[in-house]
């Protein structure tokens, strides 16, 4: 199935490329998300016509991410979290409890943007997580996480 993106995707493409993808991936995802139309001569001729409109709001998206991950970079991350003797937390912290936690500093983030490399945080300690807020734009921030008094 030939497609027209009409936004950056990663690990495809960019704004306006004319893709080859799987059908299933197509019209069950890229369609209906508004990411993609098929790439018929009818729909690459709309597209021409919006191509700069789209253009203008794919920069603004990338400015506004770029200006959110420079807030992002000034913050100071604690959660407080049950924890054992040896620092073992009780449970685990998640990408909801960072995303919480985030958000109570002042700064709205998604869980679905946020990237635990190692998986979910079941020791005290400091970590690195990445927040992927465009695809462009990739923050790195580091969690502290302490034993609750």
């Amino acid at each position: 199935m030939e497609v027209i993106l009409l936004e950056k995707i990663a690990n495809l493409g960019n704004l306006g490329d004319k893709v080859s993808i799987k059908s299933g991936y197509g019209r069950n995802y890229l369609v209906p998300q508004g990411k993609a139309v098929p790439a018929t001569t009818k729909k690459i001729a709309e597209f021409e016509e919006r191509r700069a409109e789209l253009e203008k709001a794919a920069a603004e998206k990338l400015s506004a991410a770029q200006k959110l991950g420079n807030e992002l970079t000034k913050l100071q991350i604690e959660i407080a979290h049950k924890a054992g003797d040896e620092g073992r937390l009780f449970g685990s912290i998640g990408t909801h409890n960072i995303a919480e936690a985030i958000t109570a500093a002042g700064i709205a983030v998604e869980k679905h943007q946020i990237r635990l490399p190692h998986g979910a945080i079941r020791h005290i300690g400091e970590y690195p997580i990445d927040i992927n807020l465009h695809s462009d734009v990739i923050v790195t921030l580091t969690i502290k996480v302490v034993a609750e008094a």
